[in-house]
């Protein structure tokens, strides 16, 4: 039972950390194509501030989009603003957040409330004297956090002293920035944001995302865009995902450790419990051998038995994966705001099975072809 239960703690280790690897990837794809856009356009690197917002590099971000979108390559051009504010009900009691920028008729994929009800009215075509809608959008986090819903009022600043100046109904709930960033987030016009940011005078963003015209490719849009505004970093989305991911090498270079640790521990642990395993029978062995039986055989004999355990082990492990990916998953969600982080696909388990049966039968063969080496008949103890 110890042997299987090993066994099963290898497979586990390997089949967990491997699927959060490849989690990890895919989620970050998954939320490029989910935002629908083609090419993202920046200015140098977009960092965190000391005060925990995303520092917005593009300034005349909405006159840049203008002319992006006067390119026949273009079909739209939209800046999009990220910046930390706190909201909250009582003026005593306010969470920090990431507030997102975007234009007033962007699609939020609400799953609840209609959304805005016009466009960026705010931006009045650059004078930011428009009226402000004062809506919001709001995460499901938020939402359960705040108990608040469509048709509620929250408050909304960049401090604590001036989130009294400004009170936004929330007309809808939405994930679609969250699980995007990971985090907390509210969504409202991109002019509010910057009005309430105090970046209205510089128009600043942190992107412009493009998307590209019906049947052009989107590298050949990226390259040409990239020639006229060298000034600027203009990427695809796979090579967005590909710059950010790059910020976190420390992090992924230890992720791909963790891996590797797990596939040579997993080997190491299923061979050297096999190995006890055959250590633990010379007896038994050394009287296979005293009767005539080869040392091929003796091989094949503790194989088998290998092959037995690590059968039981592995379906163990297989069997456990998806009850420990559920909790796994459902932790990453309330500390990161990801679902289904963990991907479990066939190559995972096939992985986990195959370290503890392949491994661990070859394992036993060579540990039952050493031990019988040494069973011979004086290693037998007399019986009384």
């Amino acid at each position: 039972m110890l042997v299987v239960l090993a066994i099963a703690l290898a497979v586990l280790s390997v089949t967990l950390l491997a699927s959060l690897g490849l989690g990890v990837l895919q989620t970050g794809e998954e939320r490029f194509d989910q935002a629908g856009q083609d090419v993202w356009v920046t200015s140098d690197s977009v960092e965190l501030t000391a005060t925990g917002s995303i520092e917005n590099p593009i300034a005349d971000s909405h006159q840049l989009a203008a002319d992006l979108e006067n390119r026949d390559d273009v079909k739209t051009a939209s800046p999009l603003a990220f910046h930390a504010v706190y909201v909250g009900t009582e003026l005593d009691d306010l969470e920090l957040v990431t507030g997102v920028g975007v234009p007033g008729t962007r699609n939020t994929n609400t799953v609840d409330g209609d959304g805005f009800s016009e466009g960026d009215s705010h931006y009045a075509n650059g004078t930011y004297d428009g009226p402000m809608s004062q809506e919001i959008v709001i995460d499901p986090q938020t939402a359960e956090l705040f108990d608040v819903g469509v048709g509620d009022t929250i408050y909304v600043g960049t401090s604590r002293m001036n989130a009294a100046e400004r009170e936004f109904e929330i007309v809808g709930i939405s994930t679609q920035y969250s699980q995007f960033l990971g985090t907390s987030t509210v969504t409202m016009p991109i002019s509010e944001l910057q009005e309430i940011a105090g970046t209205t005078g510089t128009d600043r963003a942190t992107y412009v995302t493009i998307t590209a015209a019906d049947g052009v490719d989107r590298d050949a849009v990226s390259e040409d865009i990239q020639q006229s505004y060298p000034e600027y970093d203009v990427r695809t989305s796979e090579e967005q995902l590909e710059s950010m991911l790059s910020e976190y090498l420390l992090v992924l270079a230890s992720g791909a450790t963790l891996v590797v640790l797990a596939l040579l521990a997993g080997i190491a642990l299923t061979m050297n419990t096999l190995v006890l395993v055959a250590v633990q029978q010379r007896e038994e062995l050394a009287a296979l051998r005293a009767i005539g039986l080869s040392r091929g055989l003796i091989a094949g004999v503790v194989g088998g038995q290998g092959f037995t355990l690590g059968m039981l082990g592995g379906v163990l492990g297989i069997l456990a994966t998806p009850v420990a990916v559920l909790a796994l998953d459902h932790l990453a969600a309330s500390l990161v705001g990801f679902e289904n982080l963990l991907r479990t696909p066939p190559i995972i388990y096939a992985t986990g099975l195959l370290i503890a049966v392949g491994i661990g039968t070859l394992g036993a063969v060579v540990a039952g072809w050493r031990a019988a080496q040494y069973a011979h008949v004086d290693k037998l103890h007399s019986r009384q």
